[in-house]
C-alpha cells in the first residue's frame, strides 16, 4: 500500500467519524441541510487534494470545519454582492452568520437537531433512510447504493428530493417541540431498525447479513442513546440491536451458507455486545418502572436468547408471554408470525401452526416468504412431510436472498 492510499483510507475513516458534525454544525449556520452538505463535500475534496502532500493534521475536523466557514464566507460574500445589485426589487441583504460562535459548545444539539431533520416524517420512508446514511453516516450514495442493491440515480434522487422537501417546507433547524416529540422520536428509531434489519437479514442478493450496515445503525443508535439520557424506547432500540449483532459472526458459516439460530455455534456470539445489550435493557426498564416499550420488549426476547448458554435452555415460555404483550402494544402480521413460532416452541408445533394458520387469511402476507416458511418448518415437526415440503418450495420461490433460498430448498430437499 502507498503512502497516498494509506492517506486516502485516514481520510475515509476521518470523514466516517466527523461528517456528521462537521454537516450538523454547518446546518446550524446556515440554516440550510443540502448547503450544508455541500460546504463538507467541499472541504472532504480540499481534504482529498492537499492531505495526501501535506499529510493529515493534528485536528482533522477542525481543520474540516475551518475549511467548510471559508468557503461558506466566500459564498455568503458572493450573495450578498448579487442582494446589493437587487436592492431595488426590495430584497434586503444576505445576513452573515455568526462563524465565530463557538462549534464544540454545541456538537450535541446539533446531532441531534440532525437526527430528527433527517429523520423528518414528512420524507417517505426511503429517503429518511437514505439521507440519515448520507448525513450521519457518512456513507457515499455508491455505498448505499451498494447496501440496498439499489441503483445509485435512484439514490442519489432519494436524497436530492428528500433535502429539496426539507427546504420547501421550511423544516425548521431545532428540536421537535414537546406535543411532537414521539411522534418524531418513533420516525428516528424505525429509519435506525430498518436500516439495522436491513444489515441483519438482507431482503434481497447473495449475502445473507451486511454487517456493515448493522455497524452504521449501531453507531447513530449509541449517539443517540448518549444525547437522549432518559428516553427508554431509544435504549431499548440499542439494546435490541446490541444483542442481535452479537449473532452475526455465527448467522454465516465459512462458505456464505446461512446458519439458522438453533443451530448457531453460540461460542461464537459475542458476549461483550450481549453484554452491553443487557445494560441498556436494564437502563430501559428502570426508566419505565418495567413496562417495555414495543422496541424494548424486542429486547427482551433476544436477552431471553442472549442468556441462554445452549439452545435448550431457551425460556420459550417467556418469550411467548413477550410476544403475546408486544401483539397487544403493536399488533401487526408480521409479530404474530413471530409469536406463532415463539408457541410453537412453547406450547408445541400443533400451538404455533394453529396461530400460523390463522394468518393465511392476510392480504399483507400473501408474498410474504417466512409465512410459508414458518408452516414448513411446524408441518415437519408434526409429521406431515409432504405439506412442508410444499411450504419450502414456495417460500424459496418468494424470498429475493439467495443463501436464504438455498436454506429453503434443502429443507424441501430434506
Amino acid at each position: 500500500m502507498t503512502a497516498a492510499d494509506r492517506t486516502h483510507r485516514s481520510i475515509e475513516a476521518v470523514w466516517r467519524i466527523e461528517s456528521a458534525k462537521l454537516i450538523a454544525a454547518l446546518t446550524r449556520i446556515v440554516r440550510d441541510v443540502g448547503l450544508a452538505e455541500d460546504l463538507a463535500q467541499d472541504a472532504l475534496l480540499a481534504a482529498l487534494q492537499q492531505w495526501p502532500d501535506a499529510g493529515v493534521p493534528d485536528n482533522p475536523g477542525a481543520w474540516l470545519m475551518a475549511t467548510a466557514k471559508h468557503r461558506a464566507i466566500d459564498l455568503f460574500r458572493r450573495n450578498e454582492l448579487l442582494e446589493r445589485k437587487h436592492q431595488e426589487l426590495g430584497k434586503s441583504e444576505t445576513v452573515m452568520p455568526d462563524w465565530d460562535a463557538s462549534i464544540d459548545d454545541h456538537v450535541g444539539d446539533d446531532l441531534l437537531r440532525l437526527v430528527f431533520i433527517a429523520c423528518h416524517p414528512i420524507l417517505p420512508t426511503e429517503s429518511r433512510v437514505a439521507l440519515t446514511l448520507r448525513l450521519l453516516g457518512g456513507l457515499t450514495t455508491e455505498e448505499i447504493a451498494r447496501a440496498f442493491l439499489a441503483p445509485v440515480a435512484t439514490i442519489q434522487q432519494r436524497v436530492v428530493r428528500a433535502k429539496k422537501t426539507l427546504s420547501a417546507a421550511g423544516v425548521p433547524f431545532e428540536l421537535p417541540p414537546r406535543n411532537q416529540l414521539a411522534e418524531r422520536l418513533a420516525s428516528v428509531l424505525e429509519v435506525l431498525y430498518l436500516i439495522f434489519n436491513e444489515g441483519y437479514a438482507a431482503t434481497a442478493g447473495d449475502d445473507w447479513t451486511r454487517p456493515a450496515l448493522c455497524e452504521d445503525a449501531l453507531r447513530l443508535g449509541r449517539i443517540l442513546a448518549g444525547l437522549m439520557l432518559n428516553e427508554a424506547e431509544v435504549h431499548g432500540l440499542v439494546a435490541l440491536m446490541e444483542i442481535q449483532a452479537s449473532r452475526l459472526g455465527a448467522r454465516v458459516g465459512p462458505g456464505g451458507e446461512a446458519i439458522l439460530l438453533l443451530d448457531q455455534d453460540r461460542s461464537r456470539w459475542n458476549q461483550l455486545l450481549i453484554r452491553r445489550g443487557l445494560r441498556g435493557l436494564a437502563l430501559a426498564e428502570r426508566l419505565t418502572n418495567g413496562v417495555l416499550g414495543p422496541y424494548a420488549m424486542q429486547a427482551a426476547i433476544a436477552a431471553c436468547h442472549g442468556r441462554a448458554r445452549t439452545a435448550a435452555e431457551t425460556d420459550w415460555r417467556r418469550i411467548a408471554s413477550l410476544y403475546d404483550a408486544l401483539a397487544i402494544a403493536t399488533p401487526s402480521p408480521v409479530i404474530e408470525l413471530n409469536r406463532a413460532m415463539a408457541h410453537a416452541m412453547a406450547f408445541g408445533p400443533a400451538a404455533g401452526l394453529a396461530l400460523a394458520d390463522a394468518l393465511l387469511v392476510e392480504k399483507s402476507l400473501a408474498g410474504y416468504h417466512l409465512l410459508p416458511s414458518v408452516r414448513g418448518d411446524l408441518l415437519e415437526k408434526l409429521g406431515r412431510v409432504e405439506e412442508a415440503r410444499a411450504e419450502f418450495e414456495r417460500a424459496a420461490s418468494l424470498t429475493r436472498n439467495a443463501r436464504e433460498r438455498e436454506v429453503l430448498l434443502a429443507r424441501a430437499r430434506r
